[in-house]
């Protein structure tokens, strides 16, 4: 398994091989005691390249998401773009997540930050949709894709309430920051890419897996495939850790 997730934390880990076998196995602390011994602990490393230009002429539009905690499907959208690094140059992935259930229901390989790339994530998320998506809220940065006439003039037509971050601060859009952390930090990061379409490949394979096999803290250990057909409070498993200093070693 940590050759198909090489950096996923234990715990997750541990739910995966409890799936895969009916063999006894060890308990999370014993787990872990034995990937310290073996240095199969995986180490967090936060790196930063900013893909937001907020300094733009478009409307802004206010934060609408504050305490706000949904209960199905389709009531909240948050959507980010990250950085990829190929030999011939970076490019960036754009990611719609459904906040209740984590499941990413759009995305789109860019070979630049251009807004059509994000409209087109946005179009692939609303064919995705099973349900009737009317007064929804999309969250997102300021970015100029998200401020852009025709990124809110689809959303205007699909009634989709739009929201978005106040500040410069990731926890405005916390969930879309950390599906981010995750394709990269125990897939993408590993990997070294040619170019666009060898990432186009592999980074479609690691969505379904994402989506269909990887078990997630902030849904019971589920799937986001599975906590997608849910309705009402998923139980969470995870540790505060923007509180508490950060573990040089990532457990969840």
């Amino acid at each position: 398994m940590r050759k198909i997730c090489p950096k996923i934390g234990a715990r997750k880990l541990l739910v995966m091989m409890q799936k895969e076998t009916n063999l006894p196995l060890p308990g999370r602390d014993k787990l872990l005691s034995w990937l310290r011994e073996e240095d199969l602990l995986v180490k967090t490393r936060i790196r930063r390249c900013s893909t937001t230009d907020s300094s733009h002429h478009y409307h802004k539009y206010t934060n609408l998401i504050r305490d706000f905690i949904p209960y199905r499907r389709n009531q909240l959208w948050v959507t980010d773009i990250t950085y990829i690094h190929t030999l011939q140059g970076f490019i960036y992935l754009n990611l719609i997540t459904d906040a209740y259930s984590r499941k990413i229901i759009g995305w789109r390989l860019a070979p630049t930050l251009g807004a059509k790339y994000s409209i087109e994530a946005l179009n692939m998320a609303i064919a995705n949709a099973e349900d009737d998506i009317s007064g929804l809220i999309h969250h997102s940065d300021r970015g100029v894709q998200y401020c852009c006439f025709k990124y809110n003039e689809i959303l205007q037509e699909h009634n989709i309430n739009i929201s978005m971050t106040e500040s410069g601060d990731p926890l405005e859009n916390a969930i879309a920051e950390r599906v981010n952390g995750i394709l990269k930090q125990e897939w993408i990061n590993n990997m070294n890419f040619q170019n666009i379409e060898e990432a186009q490949i592999v980074i479609s394979e690691i969505i379904d897996f994402y989506n269909n096999e990887r078990p997630h803290s902030s849904i019971d250990m589920l799937t986001p495939n599975v906590a997608h057909s849910l309705v009402g409070t998923i139980q969470r498993r995870w540790k505060n850790y923007y509180k508490t200093k950060e573990s040089d070693y990532s457990y969840l």
